[in-house]
């Protein structure tokens, strides 16, 4: 699938307009626009081919866009995960609009409970720990502990040399590399929120776990 097919396809996505109320500060709930997303799955398939036939996870998984373009790409198994039942109901119609195989788990990703690396490849676009600080770390830890193969994440890059530091040193990633610079386009959701649209400067990462070979019985 050509990336702009991709792009296209996650295009037609719905997606939440308000955030869950009860949640909004501490999830920072804003919705992975197309344009990412099929960049991030895309140079993760194309680049290191670690998307089709893996099992890969969507942390926070929201609307499933990331899922969903991992699913167009040929992953073997998906499987979405986000806190909020009302995000994995949009999520889960959005599989059905596509005809995707994906499954939804509503989980707090630290109440995880998996063990060993039992998924090759996760992906995610966590919060960036504005309003709660060191959740996007909370995400990036569990994520280095289940997956086999790689992490892709998106973080501010205001934070490059302290994710780069802690991934290797406290997070089990054996690697930490800062694929490309990209534009998060952040909407006007929240009441704190002053202006109509903000540009954040975000990095799109891939990490590698220690014992990336080897999966945990």
């Amino acid at each position: 699938m050509k990336l702009k097919q991709l792009e296209t396809l996650l295009g037609d996505l719905q997606q939440f307009t308000t955030p869950k109320v009860f949640y909004s500060v501490e999830l920072e709930q804003y919705p992975t626009g197309p344009h990412i997303a099929s960049r991030l799955l895309y140079t993760a398939e194309n680049s290191f081919d670690d998307i089709s036939n893996k099992v890969v996870a969507d942390f926070g998984c929201g609307c499933g866009t990331l899922g969903a373009a991992a699913a167009l790409l040929g992953a073997k198994q998906v499987i979405g995960i986000d806190i909020d039942p009302q995000s994995l109901e949009i999520a889960s119609m959005n599989a059905e609009d596509l005809e995707l195989d994906i499954d939804f788990v509503q989980c707090d990703i630290s109440n995880l409970g998996w063990r060993g690396q039992i998924v090759d490849t996760v992906v995610m676009n966590p919060p960036f720990g504005t309003r709660k600080k060191g959740i996007d770390m909370d995400f990036l830890f569990v994520a280095l502990k289940v997956a086999s193969q790689a992490v892709y994440s998106l973080h501010k890059t205001s934070t490059r040399d302290y994710i780069k530091r802690t991934s290797l040193r406290d997070l089990n990633a054996s690697s930490a590399e800062v694929l490309c610079e990209l534009r998060f386009d952040v909407p006007q959701l929240y009441k704190f929120h002053k202006k109509k649209e903000v540009d954040i400067a975000v990095d799109l990462w891939r990490f590698v776990p220690k014992r990336s070979q080897v999966k945990d019985n």
